[in-house]
């Protein structure tokens, strides 16, 4: 292993802003949001929101990171902390891939890099994981890699004409250490 951003599989790096014009292909592509319907976005905003996230700093552990995969450098998806309670010791994160490059092992791998991180040197106690109900593919990959079911909220999330079900999912440091290691295999 190269370093702590590189797996078997896959690399975390920063994105850059050539970036754009692949998560732009991932938007226009994407099934994994159940039917959700969000407004179209110009590519002058996908280049702005790639330039953007190229320069932009750390903010209370709060990033995104492009997952590439090690055999051939190619963008597959993004992994990334968005929410923290530092104080509390707990981060939130998402996985994306696109959908030509699902079920790899791609998001198993560039989560676990993500959790390490947080866990071993950000020093986070926990995780959480919020997923759509019907996102049954995201459900089994959490639950493979160690995430608790915590709480099922209701009706909780509205698009495409209805309420849907979030599953809140969590894993413990320890948790992760046990299962994965802290440190690099």
């Amino acid at each position: 292993m190269a370093s702590s951003w590189t797996g078997r599989r896959v690399r975390l790096r920063a994105i850059e802003p050539d970036d754009w014009t692949v998560f732009a292909r991932f938007a226009d592509d994407d099934g994994r949001r159940v039917g959700r319907l969000d407004l179209p976005r110009s590519a002058e905003s996908y280049r702005a929101w790639a330039k953007e996230q190229a320069v932009t700093e750390c903010d209370d552990d709060r990033f995104r990171l492009a997952v590439e995969t090690t055999a051939t450098g190619e963008l597959v998806g993004a992994v990334g902390s968005h929410r923290t309670g530092r104080c509390s010791g707990w981060f939130e994160f998402d996985v994306v891939i696109g959908a030509g490059h699902r079920r790899k092992g791609y998001a198993a791998e560039a989560v676990v890099l993500l959790l390490r991180f947080m866990f071993a040197e950000r020093r986070y106690h926990k995780c959480l994981a919020a997923v759509l109900a019907p996102n049954e593919a995201s459900l089994a990959l959490f639950r493979r890699l160690g995430f608790t079911e915590e709480g099922h909220l209701r009706e909780h999330v509205f698009f495409a004409g209805r309420h849907h079900d979030l599953v809140m999912m969590g894993m413990l440091a320890d948790e992760f250490d046990q299962r994965h290691t802290m440190s690099e295999p």
